[in-house]
């Protein structure tokens, strides 16, 4: 008897007439909540990766200028400067001739419009020098790219920027 008791439980469990009524709302809230979190995540993600995004781009372009800002000419014997200096903080940098080295870019030409790149060469050589060094034959270089960051709402407001900055010393050859 007791054996018969085991096999009819056993058979209420595992019969194949199908799921009730209350598991299948059960299942339906389950995968509800599961839905729902899931939504309201998608919208951080997706502000993480744009952000991402945009600063990787960023510090692409500025890597890309100091490489060519490296490659320039400055060099003592002959007296060349395909470097230059910038007057100020709000200068860009001025080479032999007095022609613009690396004009301002604001904005960049598509497919980087919504970036703007600029270029300041410091001489060390002029106190109080570059951290500290004063040295006629070095000189500082700093490339920021800026552009309007998103917000896990859309785009920030005008005048909102951020900036991917990178610096460097170049020495006279």
């Amino acid at each position: 008897m007791r054996a018969q008791n085991a096999a009819s439980v056993g058979r209420r469990w595992f019969d194949d007439s199908g799921m009730s009524l209350m598991e299948v709302m059960i299942a339906v809230a389950i995968l509800g909540v599961g839905l729902l979190a899931l939504s309201s995540a998608i919208p951080i993600a997706a502000y993480g990766i744009q952000e991402g995004n945009q600063l990787s781009t960023a510090t692409f372009l500025a890597n890309q200028r100091m490489e060519q800002v490296r490659n320039a000419t400055w060099q003592a014997s002959p007296a060349t400067d395909k470097l230059g200096v910038s007057a100020s903080a709000t200068a860009a940098p001025v080479g032999d001739g007095a022609a613009t080295t690396f004009p301002d870019e604001s904005p960049l030409a598509a497919p980087y419009a919504g970036y703007s790149r600029t270029v300041r060469i410091t001489d060390c050589g002029i106190a109080p020098g570059c951290g500290g060094v004063v040295d006629a034959a070095l000189r500082q270089v700093t490339v920021t790219v800026s552009y309007q960051p998103m917000t896990g709402m859309g785009v920030s407001a005008s005048g909102t920027t951020k900036s991917a900055i990178i610096a460097m010393y170049v020495s006279q050859r």
